[in-house]
């Protein structure tokens, strides 16, 4: 396998889109290019995934995004977030449990 710096960029982009997008979703303050909010956090994860995406378009074509292992492997971990995120974050921090 080869490493390539547009990969890891692609990676970084995604993989830093995934804390702000469940923070935002969450509504926990945490701190983002575009400030401590919520709507913050947010537009800071989708700005990361147009970036990744871009870029991945770049290097490979959008064409073999669905075969490529790192959106699958990214896209899989976001999913396993969203399913869990609430519950463990409930679990972790009863005092300031977000109701669904």
């Amino acid at each position: 396998m080869q490493f390539t710096f547009v990969d890891f960029l692609i990676g970084f982009f995604l993989m830093n889109a995934m804390p702000h997008l469940l923070f935002g979703l969450l509504r926990i303050r945490f701190f983002s290019a575009l400030g401590f909010s919520a709507w913050g956090n947010l537009g800071y994860a989708l700005i990361n995934v147009v970036i990744a995406l871009v870029l991945f378009h770049t290097q490979y074509g959008i064409s073999n995004l669905a075969s490529s292992g790192i959106f699958l492997g990214a896209g899989a971990m976001l999913l396993i977030y969203l399913v869990t995120g609430r519950f463990f974050y409930n679990m972790f921090n009863p005092e300031q449990a977000i109701s669904g």
